[in-house]
């Protein structure tokens, strides 16, 4: 910091214009020559692109960022957006500026941006409050995607990318951007003193008669504060190299970029990297120093000794991750809560894949061609096929008068003998739904499943880390080995079944999470294979209330059939032989499947009035089969109504109608009456079975007193009666 030429220093304030404030040094400061050159060059490529010089467009006598800026200005937004891919059409000098010396160049773009902004829209320079606008700058589209893996310290201060995983987010709290200082000395402003990512104060009042160099006083009014929200970014599993544990790299978002990326999200951050003290660490080191007093021996010295009792402290850095830019990553599969027309909702898509659509929905036996594409490399299994592609579709969730919740997910557990695929679907399905994370029920524990409370170390508050459930929201959620969960783990997820919610209460956190997300869950038999002759609450260790959450049981044989034998072991020779191709023919590719059920999620599908005495006279009609049946529990309950209505508007889905027909409601109750039936001729029972367990208990305690019975019978055995005299045989009897 340099004093001032002039005897007495001006006030700026609020109402000085940016452009006039004094920068960190003072008015004497070294001239940066490649800041002002990158500055005059940018503010000409505003000034003079135009989108016709690509052919993207007619527009040829306003200038494309002109027009971005009015756009802005309109939307009441600070923050432009620059397409980097026109930069460098513009000019690659320009463009290699700004990705090598990015730090350096950002105040003299936003520099260059203001100067634009007053010469052509002198009135947005001004907000309501009568003080100077500040703008910004966000980089979209940037061509190079690093992942956390690849931050290293060469690539300090430069512009770039980088893709990863939202696992925490903060609240959005105030940064001291640029600070106004009075000297409490002399009165002397001390203005635009920037904060390098701590607490900044003047090295030397501006005053030359005055020597302050401690006593400031901040005047928040006249200081410029940004929003600042810090990110928990993890990198994707995909990117995860084997044997590794991933890294994690914090993120800050400023400006209009803060509540842009939720916890589960795949975003493209797009920013600068840059090191700041560790100061968390810092502070959690060795005690202060402590002074003792003289010792009353005359050869031993009193006093501090060694570096640790002075307390002295190793000063460590951390890298964080400035972002101007935040994309999804990931294409949304149709979210709860959208309103789409039929105008907005063809603008979600491009043109190309606008033709995909139309010739998918005219393909013949379209529903039978998609069940075939889920899982190509698995032979058979259509039904559970068939449950998984209406699992991917969905119902539609729904939000009724007294503003209570109907979910729309559908939840499938697939029970089955081992070597059968169970875990070869939830991959698929993990690999395909954009928002989806796999997990195992042996190694995860409630607080991995739902949500837990966790506390920073730098700050000292609590935030809320996101489970799986949270992460996959919107998506699906694969639980492998459901059955290995322990039991306490099991309960904690009824409310996200049934409610698609997760509520906290520690840590004075009190809170209601969404977790909207389907369940894929695989399950192993209790006896290593499913027992025929048993119910299928017998066979596996689940209770019975997650049991009548999932909308679909299947049940997955390995029986031994030679022809059945046959077929499967031509279609895994042909897998791994590269031989598939004439049943990859018949299949869809997994875009156009990924852009057709993105299509399909969006509609919702209404029931008509046929549908719905269908569906009154079928759930009717299961009941009273219940009520003869020979067990006294009871198996459709309405729950499994509500099931039926998820899968007959999913199936709406598959044909692109908004009307629930009758054949829609027809596969809805096959596909429930297959996964409620049992194997040979019993029924599962989705119940609790606790009256089965009161007739066993007191079968036992029959049994017993039998035992006790037949004892007696024994013990009289022991002692036989004498025997009768010998009586005179009939030679005619038998």
């Amino acid at each position: 910091y340099q004093r001032r030429v002039h005897g007495e220093s001006e006030f700026f304030g609020p109402s000085t214009p940016p452009s006039e404030m004094i920068p960190i040094g003072g008015q004497g400061r070294v001239p940066d020559h490649l800041g002002d050159q990158t500055k005059q060059l940018f503010q000409q490529f505003l000034n003079g692109f135009y989108l016709a010089e690509e052919g993207l467009s007619t527009r040829t006598h306003v200038p494309e960022y002109h027009i971005r800026i009015d756009t802005m200005r309109s939307s009441e937004k600070t923050t432009l957006h620059i397409d980097f891919n026109h930069i460098q059409h513009y000019d690659n000098i320009l463009a290699q500026s700004i990705v090598t010396e990015f730090f350096r160049v950002e105040p003299f773009l936003c520099q260059g941006l203001q100067a634009v902004v007053k010469e052509h829209f002198a009135d947005y320079t001004m907000n309501r409050s009568g003080e100077y606008q500040l703008f910004y700058l966000a980089f979209t589209n940037f061509p190079y995607v690093s992942g956390i893996r690849d931050l290293r310290t060469e690539k300090i201060g430069k512009l770039m990318s980088i893709s990863g995983t939202v696992t925490r987010t903060s609240q959005v709290r105030p940064e001291l951007l640029t600070a106004y200082f009075r000297c409490l000395e002399c009165r002397t402003a001390n203005t635009n003193i920037r904060q390098q990512f701590k607490y900044t104060e003047p090295l030397l009042c501006l005053n030359p008669t005055c020597e302050n160099r401690r006593r400031w006083d901040l005047d928040l009014r006249a200081s410029t504060f940004i929003d600042w929200q810090l990110v928990r970014v993890q990198e994707n599993a995909s990117e995860i190299p084997a044997g590794s544990m991933p890294r994690t790299v914090k993120v800050i978002l400023r400006h209009e970029a803060v509540e842009n990326a939720k916890p589960g999200d795949k975003c493209i951050f797009t920013g600068t990297l840059m090191v700041v003290p560790d100061v968390g660490q810092l502070n959690s080191a060795a005690g202060s120093a402590r002074l003792t007093r003289p010792s009353s021996s005359r050869n031993e010295v009193g006093g501090l000794r060694g570096l640790k009792s002075l307390g002295v402290r190793d000063l460590t850095y951390k890298l964080v991750f400035v972002v101007n830019h935040v994309k999804q990553a990931n294409a949304t599969f149709g979210t709860s809560g959208e309103d789409n027309e039929a105008a907005d909702l063809r603008d979600q898509f491009t043109q190309e894949e606008l033709m995909i659509l139309q010739s998918m929905r005219t393909t013949p036996r379209l529903y039978n061609r998609l069940v075939a594409s889920i899982v190509p490399s698995i032979f058979g299994h259509d039904e559970v096929k068939r449950g998984v592609l209406l699992q991917l579709f969905g119902g539609v969730p729904k939000i009724t008068k007294d503003r209570s919740t109907l979910r729309g997910d559908i939840n499938v557990c697939i029970v089955g003998d081992p070597s059968t695929s169970k875990s070869q679907f939830l991959k698929y399905v993990c690999s395909f739904m954009p928002r989806s994370v796999y997990t195992s029920g042996r190694a995860s524990s409630a607080a991995g499943l739902t949500a837990s409370v966790v506390k920073d170390n730098e700050t000292g508050d609590f935030s809320i880390e996101a489970g799986a459930l949270m992460l996959a929201d919107n998506g699906i959620c694969c639980i492998d080995e459901f059955d290995k969960m322990d039991i306490r783990d099991q309960v904690a997820i009824h409310e996200a079944m049934e409610q698609q919610t997760i509520s906290i209460t520690k840590a004075g956190i009190q809170a209601t999470l969404n977790a909207r997300t389907s369940i894929l869950a695989a399950a192993n038999p209790i006896y290593g294979r499913y027992d025929k002759t048993r119910t299928l609450k017998q066979n596996v260790d689940i209770s019975a209330p997650i049991m009548s959450r999932f909308d679909l049981f299947f049940v997955v044989l390995d029986e031994c059939d030679e022809t059945v034998d046959y077929n499967i072991a031509r279609h895994i020779v042909n897998n791994h032989s590269g031989k598939a191709a004439e049943v990859d023919r018949k299949v869809f590719d997994m875009h156009h499947l990924q852009t057709y059920i993105r299509f399909a999620r969006k509609m919702k599908p209404m029931i008509s009035e046929e549908a719905k005495k269908y569906l009154i006279d079928n759930y009717v009609s299961l009941r009273q089969s219940d009520a003869t049946a020979a067990k006294t529990a009871y198996r459709i309950t309405v729950r499994q109504l509500e099931s039926m209505i998820r899968l007959a508007e999913a199936r709406a889905r598959v044909d692109l109608d908004d009307k629930i027909q009758i054949h829609h409601v027809q596969e809805a109750a096959r596909l429930l009456k297959k996964s409620i039936v049992h194997v040979d001729d019993g029924s599962v029972d989705l119940s609790s079975l606790d009256e089965d367990d009161k007739n066993n208990n007191k079968k036992d305690d029959k049994m017993d007193d039998d035992d006790d019975d037949d004892d007696n019978d024994n013990d009289d055995n022991n002692n036989p009666p004498p025997p009768a005299p010998p009586a005179e045989t009939d030679p005619y009897s038998m």
